[in-house]
């Protein structure tokens, strides 16, 4: 028996219950991103049941150019997050069973940004002065401060509305790996301030022609506790993660990784190990939505990456053998039509689709961990702490 757990990584589908707190009240990732590009096709969603969900959630909006079907071939729902936060450490581990209920610091927009504590034991323990100290968007603030940079051999840090330490260095003034070792040490740094992840974010170029490069790491929090994950590596399951999932869940409970910082990479990871995977867990994120597109506010960029990812789900599902399963979900929105350049917090879409099964409502979820439970009930395994299940 084989699950693929995919995490379309952002793509929610309408304003959380507590979005006004997060700013964040008339968000649609979904919604809005196909009215910005007059429409989306998506027919391996839609035969699924994407178009049903908007119709389950309260103020929910059709989906441009996928509507409702009468009979979906996938069961179909919707989750909310319960976990303080709405960044992706947050997002996968609620997915994975784990329920923040204190979430994670985040750092004031500034400058400065980080406590002054913090910047003089990092400065002290690398050898090196820093620039930045403050909230931006990453390809932005590389742009400003990348010239100095490259002058002065300084970190570039930053933050965003996401509980993250960032360092930025260009990969000829600081090799890579004396940019993770900098960013090792920025972790144990940020430890006590409950920092979620520290982000090591490499660039090349000259000015006026910065790039970012797919050397990024992730240093992750340490978890607070077994994780679906670990409970089916501990009963001998295949535990396979794909995409950047590696550094989310910092390596623990994992069997094998498959290391990928597009979505190209990790499709073609996934199709690759559907051929020879017997059975056990394959949890993918494919992170284009967010990284190259939401941040960035490029709603065409975002509609063809869910056409990208529906062709993907068609050829897995073509492959697929009987007993396996697939689940579609998000761990948070990132609607590129909205205000600033940050996640949103929204319901995630959920469809699991079980080759010559009939697909039902699984109405509002609340919890994101129901994954992680009905996972539990599916393999056999004791229950988790969170979450109820859904018939399987």
């Amino acid at each position: 028996m084989r699950v693929f757990l995919i995490v379309l990584d952002s793509v929610g589908i309408g304003q959380a219950p507590d979005a006004a707190d997060y700013g964040d009240s008339g968000s649609n990732t979904l919604a809005h991103t196909a009215a910005a590009v007059g429409g989306l096709s998506l027919p391996v969603l839609q035969r699924w049941g994407l178009g049903c969900i908007p119709a389950l959630i309260p103020g929910g909006k059709t989906i441009q150019g996928v509507p409702p079907v009468p009979s979906p071939a996938a069961s179909y729902g919707a989750m909310r997050e319960r976990s303080k936060g709405k960044d992706t450490t947050t997002g996968h581990w609620e997915i994975a069973g784990l329920w923040l209920k204190d979430g994670f610091h985040v750092f004031p927009p500034g400058p400065p940004s980080f406590p002054v504590p913090l910047l003089d034991d990092f400065i002290r323990q690398t050898g090196r002065p820093i620039i930045g100290n403050r909230a931006a968007s990453g390809t932005r603030i590389i742009e400003e401060r990348g010239t100095e940079h490259m002058q002065t051999g300084a970190w570039i840090v930053y933050t965003s509305a996401d509980s993250v330490f960032q360092i930025a260095a260009h990969e000829s003034v600081i090799p890579l790996d004396t940019l993770y070792a900098g960013c090792a040490i920025a972790r144990r740094l940020c430890d006590p301030y409950r920092v979620g992840r520290v982000i090591a974010r490499p660039f090349t170029g000259n000015p006026g022609t910065f790039k970012r490069t797919t050397n990024r790491r992730d240093f992750s929090f340490p978890l607070p506790g077994p994780t679906i994950l670990d409970r089916l590596k501990e009963s001998g399951r295949e535990v396979i993660t794909i995409g950047k999932l590696d550094d989310i869940f910092a390596g623990q409970g994992i069997t094998r990784s498959i290391h990928s910082e597009t979505s190209k990479d990790a499709i073609a990871a996934t199709l690759d190990c559907a051929r020879k995977t017997a059975e056990g867990l394959v949890f993918v994120n494919l992170i284009d939505f967010d990284m190259r597109f939401g941040h960035r506010r490029d709603p065409s960029g975002y509609a063809g990456a869910l056409v990208e990812a529906d062709r993907f789900l068609g050829q897995l599902a073509s492959g697929c053998q009987p007993g396996d399963c697939i689940m579609v979900t998000a761990d948070h929105g990132n609607d590129p039509t909205f205000t600033g350049t940050d996640h949103t917090r929204e319901w995630v879409p959920l469809l699991v689709y079980t080759p010559r099964r009939t697909g039902q409502s699984l109405g509002l979820r609340n919890g994101f961990f129901d994954i992680a439970q009905t996972l539990a009930q599916r393999f056999g395994l004791s229950p988790m702490p969170f979450g109820t299940a859904w018939q399987t």
